[in-house]
């Protein structure tokens, strides 16, 4: 698909398959898109537009656009603007990745947010309040779901068990869609498991656990997780621990070497120092990506 049929009248990030929706009250006009999708970490506008059936050009306007409904609503941006000042400033304790996009004296309220997250997720309300002898307001009442999505990220790679009950590898990934996450040896995809669905608060809800049991010192081990945006890879050399020392030495190591694929970038690290308990128990060991 081309990619310019998700750009917006703005130029920016808008879904393909989202219609715009106008609401109608008492010569009151506004129109939104039902729906909008963005990339995490790229700019995406909500459009919002309104006609009223008064003249207000010279009239005092006031925008204000809402994360939310009922008691969990909050307030993202507001702005007024007034006939001898043609902008329309936010306070400056606002959150500064919000900006108006349009111009409210053309009727255009469309709100940028810069840096989409998955945390900005949610559903999305604008308002407008004509201000003066007649305090007159408008405000679409379903909203605009935004919907951010991200390619596959792997968060950390955890080794943790022992000698006696066996050691396991967790590969933490995170993304939206939930990326699918496999396991692969050095010739052939090894069969593991989910630890749970994911948890349903926000960010935990876009990131899942894979773990793989069984594993042994001295191989490799490749965790990938994809979704339909992308695809990252992390490859696991587990090398066996050091024989142990005499009693009063120092205590032993494992070597644990990390390879992360970030496109056409390969990053290596090493990460030594990981204590042996007696009997050979191994703490948990954790490496992140960054």
């Amino acid at each position: 698909q081309d990619s310019s049929d998700l750009l917006s009248p703005h130029g920016l990030l808008a879904a393909p398959h989202s219609s715009d929706r106008a609401a109608e009250d008492n010569g009151w006009s506004m129109t939104v898109q039902s729906e909008v999708r963005g990339i995490d970490g790229y700019p995406v506008v909500l459009p919002c537009t309104f006609n009223h059936p008064q003249h207000c050009q010279h009239s005092s306007l006031q925008v204000l656009w809402r994360r939310g409904h009922g008691q969990s609503a909050a307030v993202i941006y507001q702005c007024t603007i007034r006939p001898a000042d043609p902008s329309c400033e936010p306070d400056p304790d606002q959150d500064q990745r919000y900006r108006l996009e349009g111009n409210p004296r053309e009727h255009d309220l469309s709100l940028r947010i810069n840096s989409a997250t998955l945390q900005d997720n949610s559903r999305y309300y604008c308002r407008v309040e004509i201000l003066g002898r007649e305090h007159l307001s408008f405000e679409d009442k379903m909203g605009t779901r935004l919907r951010v999505e991200a390619p596959p990220r792997i968060l950390a790679l955890l080794v943790e068990g022992s000698e006696l009950l066996g050691y396991t590898a967790l590969c933490q990934v995170q993304g939206s869609p939930l990326p699918d996450v496999q396991w692969f040896g050095p010739d052939h995809q090894l069969e593991a498991s989910p630890l749970g669905p994911p948890a349903k608060g926000s960010p935990a809800r876009y990131r899942t656990i894979s773990e793989l049991r069984d594993v042994a010192p001295g191989q490799q081990y490749i965790c990938s997780a994809s979704n339909p945006l992308g695809k990252e890879q992390a490859t696991l050399f587990v090398l066996p621990p050091q024989p142990p020392l005499p009693v009063g030495g120092a205590p032993p190591h494992i070597l644990l070497l990390l390879s992360v694929d970030l496109g056409a970038k390969v990053l290596l690290l090493v990460v030594m120092g990981v204590l042996m308990m007696p009997g050979g128990a191994l703490q948990r060991l954790c490496c992140w990506t960054r």
